[in-house]
């Protein structure tokens, strides 16, 4: 793996001489009473301030403030003039601009495109305070506020947006969020090493269109850069007939296409693997994606630019991509380095005050009373499921703290948390389980291009040692003070039966009656196209479960979740997925459906109707997706088969299906052949609590998963 300069060994500024702020300022009284006449750098957000490590906006100010920055907040401003882009002044450096922790169309939207009746990251929950889109509003504000002021765009909301992506709240492709925005700069990514790298030639007088080729930033370029050599993206994955995926831990890992050779049976080109070009001459290479124009109106084109994206996610060998735009150009550079651990430890040891901003007086921020007491202990995700966003943003390479820094949040959680009570609520992250997990070989790892290391088996390079983590739970929960430690991050149940000890550690000390698990579905078809495992390792993990809670003496249960209206998923399979709930005594208590999120593989499907994990053409087989708002109920339905509400709607359905014999009065009869009256069914029967369950929302990836937990219908279960 390359090296990249540590983000504390920089020069600090000049303006360190004012030390630590209690919290960030957001208003001129604030800044005054801290001895400042002016802020280096603003940072405008969607949510409101929480100086906690979960929430993205307060790591990057804490950040930038270690480097001796003096940085001011501006929280859901008044967008619909500039006045309050002018609050804090004219910032010296530059404004950063974020919609918030989570994408601001997934936080007011849901899957159905109905409007959120609340806000997680709002006082008292409050509806309506950000806008639509919010990284374009805010971002047009501050240059209406301050127009010679750098305007640097982040989040996940922007980093999803990075390149021409599907936008399903308008059914339609859209450019690069940073055209949109009018924006300088795009970071993508957790981007803590990028924007300290920023600040700091900004400040030595450099101007922002002269960074370019800074890692995990997207920018604007008049012509490609000299030496550089531009390879097309139809020479990478060209569309035509699916060859077998190289192994990637051979002699040569790596892939390049050469077009001369056309199998005799179709007359198409496809792709074969050779040496990679040299490292020089692969590090001065950008790749040309199809124009916004191109893929704005094929759909086919648009997953083909998908696939090579998703193929220069891997640090190690990703190259930069180019794409336009009109009559302008975007250059997306490769992503950043992940941080070290010790870059790691840096960053959750800064002076978090771990409260909400004081302007906020008594009001509660929902989102902050899930967190307060939780402790993020890795970022990143290697499970690569299509419909999450994760890897995208954070990256498949996991970034441990070490275990000393844990201990020490653990502590200051309990020494200085105004109500807590001894109960630590999550030790986790994107993935409960993926802490200090990585390939084992950092050659390979730096080589390869697969887009998970668990799909569709563990990769025999992938360490799944759960002893760091094992040891990690043993201390913290010896700790005096604490009384409890529950694990509430989605669990990777495929990597847990591989370490029979940590389901045991875990069943034992760290489940609260229920762990939540995401089996996704219990058919074939559509978790292929999620890249999840079959129900098989479900059942070795249940059995597991089972009997370490046994063991234990306690009743504890597996809550399950799954998806909707997946792409790939038919009715048969829903109604399956409704058989297998039935059999097994689960009702879903609340559902709700895939949501195609900006830049995941399975947005790609919905949008173009075929299968983009093998290549696409438009001559290849279309794949089930569910659009329609009728089959979507449809399949939500299937999953609360036993809501009479639901009964009209599946009866319908099954005698379409040629599956009257389902309906009936008998135990093997999914629904009954009568419709009660006000609802007095539900009134019969009492479902036991140890069965019910909700299932995931999937546009929880839209997160910026510097904070693991959020709201429970938002959360990313694993």
């Amino acid at each position: 793996m390359q090296q990249a300069k540590t983000i504390f060994s920089y020069k600090k500024f000049w303006a360190e001489r004012f030390g630590s702020a209690p919290l960030l300022p957001m208003s001129f009284d604030e800044m005054q009473a801290l001895g400042w006449d002016a802020c280096d750098i603003i940072l405008v957000t969607g949510d409101a301030y929480v100086d906690h490590p979960s929430f993205g906006m307060a790591v990057i100010g804490r950040v930038l403030e270690a480097q001796g920055f003096r940085v001011g907040i501006i929280s859901q401003p008044d967008w619909q003039s500039a006045d309050d882009f002018r609050q804090l002044g004219k910032p010296n450096l530059f404004f950063g601009v974020t919609g918030g922790n989570m994408d601001s169309m997934v936080n007011r939207y849901t899957s159905d495109r109905k409007i959120r009746s609340n806000d997680a990251y709002t006082p008292d929950g409050a509806a309506g305070k950000r806008p639509d889109r919010a990284v374009n509003v805010y971002s047009h504000r501050c240059r209406e506020a301050y127009k010679n002021v750098p305007v640097i765009i982040g989040g996940i909301e922007a980093s999803l947006r990075r390149m021409a992506h599907y936008d399903y709240w308008s059914d339609k492709v859209k450019k690069s969020i940073l055209m949109d925005s009018k924006a300088d700069l795009l970071v993508y990514g957790n981007a803590e090493r990028q924007v300290v790298e920023i600040a700091h030639r900004l400040a030595q007088g450099e101007a922002i269109s002269e960074l370019k080729g800074i890692r995990g930033t997207v920018h604007f370029v008049k012509q490609i850069p000299q030496g550089w050599q531009i390879k097309d993206s139809s020479d990478i994955d060209r569309p035509g007939r699916v060859t077998p995926q190289p192994n990637p831990y051979q002699e040569q890992p790596d892939c390049e296409a050469q077009n001369d050779q056309k199998t005799p049976e179709t007359n198409e080109k496809v792709i074969q693997f050779h040496r990679p070009i040299p490292n020089p001459l692969r590090q001065q290479t950008v790749i040309r994606l199809p124009a916004f124009d191109e893929v704005k109106d094929d759909p086919v084109l648009y997953a083909h630019a998908s696939r090579v994206m998703h193929g220069e996610t891997n640090p190690g060998n990703a190259r930069s991509l180019i794409q336009q735009h009109g009559n302008r150009e975007i250059w997306i550079n490769p992503p950043p380095l992940p941080l070290t651990t010790a870059e790691m430890d840096g960053v959750f040891d800064l002076p978090y005050s771990r409260l909400p901003h004081k302007d906020y007086g008594k009001a509660n921020i929902p989102a902050f009373e899930m967190i307060q007491h939780s402790v993020n202990i890795m970022r990143g995700c290697f499970g690569g499921c299509t419909f999450c966003s994760i890897t995208e943003h954070e990256g498949r390479i996991i970034q441990s703290r070490s275990e000393e820094s844990i201990i020490r949040e653990v502590e200051a959680i309990r020494d200085t948390s105004p109500n807590f009570t001894g109960h630590i609520s999550d030790l986790g992250g994107p993935t409960a389980n993926m802490y200090r997990l990585a390939c084992k070989d950092p050659k390979i790892e730096a080589s390869c291009r697969r887009l998970s290391c668990v799909y569709p088996g563990i990769c025999h390079n992938l360490n799944t040692d759960h002893a760091p983590l094992i040891k990690l739970y043993r201390r913290a929960r010896k700790l005096p003070g604490i009384k409890k430690i529950l694990i509430a991050s989605g669990l990777r149940y495929d990597l847990a039966v591989e370490s029979p000890e940590y389901v045991k550690e875990l069943v034992t000390h760290h489940v609260g009656g229920y762990l939540k698990i995401a089996p996704e579905h219990t058919e074939q078809g559509p978790l292929s196209k999620m890249m999840k495992p079959g129900m098989g390792t479900y059942e070795r993990f249940k059995a597991m479960f089972d009997k370490y809670s046994k063991a234990a003496g306690k009743e504890q249960y597996l809550i399950p979740y799954f998806i909707a209206a997946h792409p790939g998923t038919t009715d048969e399979d829903m109604l399956n997925l409704a058989l297998w709930l039935k059999r097994n005594g689960f009702r879903a208590d609340q559902v709700q459906a895939f949501l195609p999120s900006p830049m995941s593989i399975a947005t790609a499907m919905y949008h173009s109707g075929k299968n983009s994990l093998g290549k696409v053409s438009r001559s290849a087989d279309d794949i089930a997706i569910p659009k329609g708002i009728k089959q979507r109920r449809l399949h939500k339905a299937f999953l609360r088969y036993h809501d009479p509400k639901n009964w009209p709607l599946l009866r319908d359905a099954l005698k379409s299906m040629g599956r009257s014999d389902l309906i009936g009065n008998g135990k093997h009869h999914l629904i009954p052949s009568y419709q009660p009256k006000n609802n007095e069914e539900k009134a019969k029967v009492k479902i036991p609590p140890a069965k019910r369950f909700k299932t995931k929302y999937t546009g929880e990836g839209q997160k910026d998963n510097r904070r693991h937990k959020t709201v429970k219908k938002n959360r990313r279960q694993r």
